[in-house]
């Protein structure tokens, strides 16, 4: 923080057991490094000795050129400080063994002290040695020895500790008024006079230990193989022994969750175990992260979820191979954006913060030559620098895996063709789910260009506060690219009793400042229907996953699908649903008798186009099938035809007649025929 003490002009050391090349030789590294920690030592040893602090009354400045008086001193200068502090009866009363050891440690030559090595074996701590037994190892261990200072401290924030409020009872931290910190006396030019300084700001070497009480309490109880848990095991009994000893807290909400010591510490030791074998073990750290993603860990689990390179190395070297100092057309635009971005957050709102943002974005500016920056990259960029502030590499690196994955061709010069076929997915996703606030929403104009685009073109990163990203990423980076479509299905179902009570003007001004959104019923929901909705469903030409050519006939297709209301399914999710689910299928087929009768999907139903009244929007013009269509909300309704065969009217129909789950099959029942790999699916005569 302080450039290892050049930013500040204060020692960052404690004054009185620092050795005196420390002053000598400030911001320059000595020789012997461990040397200057024998020195401190010998200075605590002779406190101890003496029952009393070493130059207590003296200040910060004295202390130090009294230290560095002891360079004068020829040996001894032990009994040196003891006649200092009238202690010299108790020096001569010690053990010569003590008083050999004591001077060895405060030698002013740092090459001529004893070493840790020669320390360690000094006969007078031959009763404190280890024995070599396991058994005695495995008591004399602590506990939490295999934890990080990063680990112990979340738990023990987890249990109850507060370093404010400690450092409050300890005096160290004194509130008061506002206003008394106000300067009495303000130049034009910024000079202020009578603003006393805040004691909070400055240095103190006092010492404040922190208890650790609670989280005793917490994790005292946890076993030697709670810390070791089983990754890979073929025994189903010691596999049922071994998930007996996690903790249960699955009937609770995240928040809880995210918050309770006990639960934390299985889900960290589990993850930290299974990012220890990373890529090898990424189907496993999957599978646990559809559970939940511990906060701790969340940077490298979002890592592993993008297939990041775990060579830290390689990753750092290509980050510094790229350009970042060039100035560059966008650099204004990026210097606009990182102010507003997310600037309630200590971090991301300080200037290392900014500096390294704009390094970020400037990179992934360099390396994809074929995008431009558009706003909302700043916000795509901030959850990856908030969880890798001090890396940068991985942070660029998420966000290159990320970008092609969710929003491929997103940031072409133009891509309105991407962002047009996009907002279609997501209207005719709306129109499968819920046909009426579909319709509603048809009826007064309001589309989703006029308050989706910086949902999907940000991932909701501008939408929503970093808290409620992170839970919200963590289930988006375990779907595929429709998975956002579904996310934005949620927000709407949540705000669904103001939409259909609101007209045009009243929408505008709903998403102009976006209410309170519930992000864990949104998450539940979005996974619900992501699960529940077939795949070709939410398919798009402008895909990184769909590997279809983009040729000009695809191109045209694209723009005929994009203003349907109703979207396609495709012959093989047709077939999937027929042969594995046909209770949950309801095939109409609006074919003529004729061709009907000759082949048809099993269990199938005839309407033919011709006998359908298409003035009324009820079903009662389908006769009994229409009754049946109002009783069966938890069906696919799929509207099979053929290129002859009006394929529009019919399925806009049963949306006007808020039918459920309504899609037309691509291709039409040819296609089906060419696709299908089993000809049991079909009846024919």
């Amino acid at each position: 923080m302080t450039g290892y003490g050049q930013l500040v002009s204060f020692p960052l050391v404690q004054t009185a057991y620092s050795a005196p090349e420390v002053y000598l030789n400030k911001n320059q590294p000595t020789k012997f490094p461990m040397s200057t920690d024998i020195w401190s030592l010998g200075i605590i040893l002779v406190e101890l000795v003496l029952k009393q602090p070493l130059w207590e009354s003296l200040k910060i400045g004295q202390k130090i050129r009294k230290i560095l008086s002891l360079l004068q001193c020829e040996g001894r200068i032990f009994e040196r400080i003891a006649r200092e502090h009238k202690c010299y009866e108790i020096f001569m009363a010690l053990d010569p063994d003590w008083k050999a050891l004591i001077e060895s440690c405060l030698a002013v030559t740092p090459s001529r002290r004893i070493t840790t090595q020669r320390l360690l074996e000094n006969k007078l701590f031959a009763h404190l040695h280890v024995h070599n037994s396991g058994e005695q190892k495995k008591r004399d261990i602590p506990k939490y020895e295999a934890f990080t200072i990063k680990e112990f401290y979340h738990w023990w924030r987890l249990a109850g500790g507060d370093v404010i409020a400690e450092l409050k009872k300890q005096g160290l931290i004194r509130t008061g008024p506002p206003i008394l910190s106000l300067p009495s006396l303000a130049l034009i030019d910024g000079t202020c006079f009578g603003q006393e300084k805040n004691p909070n700001t400055l240095y103190d070497q006092r010492v404040v230990m922190m208890p650790v009480t609670a989280l005793h309490e917490r994790l005292g109880h946890l076993k030697y193989h709670h810390f070791h848990p089983l990754v890979h095991c073929a025994s189903a009994i010691i596999d049922r022994f071994d998930s007996s000893l996690n903790y249960d807290a699955s009937g609770l909400p995240l928040c809880i969750k995210e918050k309770d010591p006990e639960y934390q510490f299985h889900r960290i030791i589990l993850f930290r175990r299974l990012l220890y074998g990373y890529p090898f073990t990424r189907d496993l750290i999957v599978r646990q992260a559809r559970f939940d993603i511990p906060p701790q860990l969340r940077g490298e689990i979002w890592a592993a979820l993008l297939n990041v390179s775990g060579d830290r190395d390689r990753t750092e070297l290509l980050f510094q191979l790229i350009d970042k100092e060039t100035q560059t057309p966008t650099d204004r635009q990026i210097e606009v954006d990182i102010p507003r971005c997310h600037q309630y957050n200590e971090l991301l709102s300080s200037a290392d913060g900014h500096r390294k943002l704009k390094r970020i974005l400037k990179a992934w500016v360099q390396k994809n030559t074929k995008y431009v920056y558009w706003q909302g990259l700043d916000s795509l960029t901030a959850p990856f620098l908030l969880l890798h502030f001090n890396d940068e590499a991985r942070a660029f690196a998420c966000l290159s895996a990320f970008v092609p994955k969710y929003l491929h061709q997103f940031f072409l010069k133009d891509n309105s063709a991407v962002i047009q076929e996009y907002l279609a997915r997501f209207s005719q996703l709306i129109a499968f789910h819920d046909p009426p606030l579909a319709n509603h929403l048809h009826e007064i104009n309001f589309v989703p260009e006029l308050f989706a685009i910086p949902w999907f073109l940000t991932m909701f990163s501008h939408v929503f506060p970093l808290h409620k990203i992170l839970h919200l990423w963590d289930k988006l980076l375990l779907g595929d690219s429709a998975f956002p479509l579904h996310i934005g299905l949620s927000v709407l179902t949540q705000l669904r009793s103001r939409l259909m009570s609101s007209g045009f003007n009243e929408c505008i001004l709903l998403f102009s400042d976006l209410p309170e959104v519930d992000i864990e019923n949104c998450v539940k929901n979005s996974m619900l229907t992501f699960e529940t909705t077939p795949k070709s469903v939410t398919r798009r030409l402008h895909d990184n996953e769909s590997g279809q050519e983009i040729t000009p006939e695809a191109l045209e297709d694209c723009r005929r699908q994009n203003k349907a209301r109703y979207p396609r399914i495709s012959p093989q999710d047709v077939e999937h649903l027929v042969r594995n689910f046909p209770s949950q299928l309801l095939a109409i087929d609006i074919r003529n008798p004729t061709q009907f009768a000759r082949r048809a999907i099993v269990d199938s139903l005839n309407i033919p186009i011709s006998s359908v009244k298409f003035g009324e929007q009820s079903l009662e013009g389908l006769g009994p099938v229409g009754t049946f269509l109002a009783t069966s909300d938890d069906k696919f309704v799929v509207v099979i035809g053929d290129e002859d065969t009006d394929t529009e009217m019919f399925p806009r129909l049963l949306l006007d007649c808020k039918v459920p789950k309504v899609c037309v099959l691509q291709g039409g029942f040819d296609a089906l025929q060419t696709y299908a790999s089993n000809n049991a699916i079909f009846t024919s005569s």
